[in-house]
């Protein structure tokens, strides 16, 4: 199947335009939304930030992500085509764009478009392109994604560190929904007893790294597992 996400150029996206909503329907059965280290003191605040594995046959390879629904293809900050939470992930915001390294040069960046979006038309929302040149909408949103690429590098570090370090660990959460108890298995967490048990010199190098904000951040929103059962209670 042919990926909808090109390059983007003014010869072939020199007439369409980006409406300005965001494209909500699109996370509607997503139990997951990627997420950076820098998103998790907001994020956490809101919702459950967990630990995935894109490639269930590489362990080292690990991602952080809100946790949004109990089972596959639940979402249960998404109703009736809005998002009802308190924290959107930053992910969802710079649809339908993406930045990625060039095939031949790893230090450039090209940006990418997702040519399926619904966002996309040629009468409503905002050109990309005068002619050949790009429009300040169109320079904003290049500079934000870089920033985003660039937080990802500074992420992908983070959870590398955790894997050297052997300081995630699979466990369950089990949350109550009307009496009855749900397990979600397999979740991939900071193991506190292994962060407890280091030692004062590695501790020390968590906090000049900024790794021990993050980390609290993330522990301190497995809590929040309650609130998608009150949510799956309320549907």
């Amino acid at each position: 199947m042919t990926s909808p996400m090109k390059a983007l150029n003014a010869k072939a996206h020199g007439n369409i335009k980006i409406k300005s909503e965001l494209h909500i329907e699109g996370t509607k059965n997503q139990q997951v939304l990627p997420l950076l280290v820098h998103e998790f003191a907001k994020a956490g605040a809101a919702m459950p930030v967990i630990f995935i594995r894109p490639n269930e046959d590489d362990n080292k390879i690990v991602q952080p992500a809100a946790l949004l629904g109990l089972k596959p293809e639940e979402n249960l900050f998404y109703k009736e085509g809005k998002w009802v939470g308190e924290y959107l992930p930053a992910v969802v915001t710079h649809h339908p764009f993406a930045m990625v390294p060039t095939a031949d040069d790893h230090e450039r960046l090209q940006m990418l478009v997702n040519e399926n979006s619904p966002l996309i038309n040629e009468k409503e929302g905002d050109a990309l392109f005068e002619g050949d040149e790009q429009t300040e909408y169109l320079k904003n949103r290049i500079e934000s994604l870089s920033n985003y690429f660039g937080s990802m590098q500074v992420t992908r570090e983070f959870c590398d560190f955790l894997v050297e370090k052997d300081l995630l660990i699979e466990q369950t959460l089990t949350v109550e929904i009307n009496g009855e108890k749900v397990q979600l298995n397999g979740l991939l967490l900071v193991d506190e007893k292994k962060l407890h048990e280091m030692s004062d010199e590695a501790h020390l190098d968590l906090r000049k790294r900024g790794y021990l904000g993050p980390i609290f951040a993330h522990l301190g929103s497995l809590h929040h597992a309650n609130k998608l059962a009150k949510l799956r209670a309320d549907a």
